[in-house]
């Protein structure tokens, strides 16, 4: 039996949803009347990001809906690099909203699921309540400090090697996923990603598809870069950072902070793995931006 369905149901309902042409595994809890809020994992995990999140949410009073993001664990993998540009991956969310028929949410992202946090919120700013990211660059801000600032340049070499054709997915496979197991467990250790969660990863990665769906995300960013309209945040926005990111400079969370018309910022002293690291403070953050009133 899939352990990481085990786990599902002591926070919510496992279902899938269809959405822009894809299936998403979706973890489905809290009452369907109250204030929805979507949570977003980035790379290389799947919903299991949020699972200490989930029950906190819903005892505050939130509806909370938690995707596989395409191409990550049970959902599907299109096998085409252009399915996962950033302008996709950001309708599937705007859809999976709709398919709660709600015109708006909450929305949470970590890492990659923060960059299409950003990008829905870019785009449809309409459906975004309220904008919570978590260790993830504003677009412009990232693009900006990759051209200018040596350092973050160095930081990011693992997105230049990505781009390559079918080698990144035989490392990663290789020693049992060592290399993920390594960006996971590097900074932080077994005592934050423990080993049955760390099982419960390789599971997901081991499926048909997913880690060149996983990968597939860094190739579409950089073969069609988004474009956008603007480049202010108008939905309330908290950047929430770990100042030990040892991939994105904390002076990338000063910029992203500039873009947003109600911003704040917030830091803390945690690395990238800030979802896993500080449950409670992060839960605590994410609701107290929910419920503050805006100017």
């Amino acid at each position: 039996m899939d352990s990481s369905v085990d786990i599902a149901e002591t926070v919510g309902r496992s279902e899938y949803r269809t959405v822009n042409g894809v299936r998403l595994h979706t973890i489905v809890a809290g009452n369907a009347e109250n204030p929805l809020v979507v949570l977003l994992h980035g790379f290389p995990e799947c919903w299991l990001t949020w699972h200490r999140h989930i029950e906190p949410l819903v005892d505050a009073g939130y509806r909370v809906l938690v995707p596989d993001q395409r191409g990550y664990n049970r959902s599907d993998s299109p096998r085409r690099v252009r399915a996962y540009r950033t302008s996709e991956l950001s309708t599937d969310i705007a859809e999976l909203i709709a398919s709660e028929s709600r015109e708006s949410a909450h929305v949470v992202g970590h890492d990659w699921g923060g960059v299409v946090a950003w990008d829905l919120a870019l785009r449809r700013p309409a459906v975004v309540d309220r904008l919570v990211v978590v260790n993830a660059p504003h677009p412009t801000a990232y693009r900006e400090h990759l051209l200018a600032n040596p350092d973050q340049l160095r930081r990011s070499w693992y997105a230049a090697v990505f781009q390559l054709p079918r080698l990144p997915e035989y490392v990663c496979r290789l020693g049992d996923f060592r290399l993920l197991e390594g960006a996971l467990r590097g900074q932080t250790g077994p005592e934050t990603i423990p080993d049955e969660l760390l099982e419960r990863y390789k599971h997901a990665w081991s499926r048909d598809g997913v880690l060149s769906g996983m990968l597939h995300w860094y190739r579409a960013a950089f073969r069609y870069p988004p474009t956008y309209d603007r480049n202010r945040i108008s939905p309330p926005t908290l950047v929430f950072w770990g100042v030990s990111d040892p991939a994105l400079s904390r002076w990338l969370a000063v910029e992203s902070y500039h873009h947003c018309v109600e911003g704040s910022l917030e830091f803390v002293s945690a690395g990238h793995w800030v979802p896993h690291e500080l449950p409670d403070r992060t839960t605590a953050s994410i609701r107290r931006h929910f419920t503050t009133e805006t100017n």
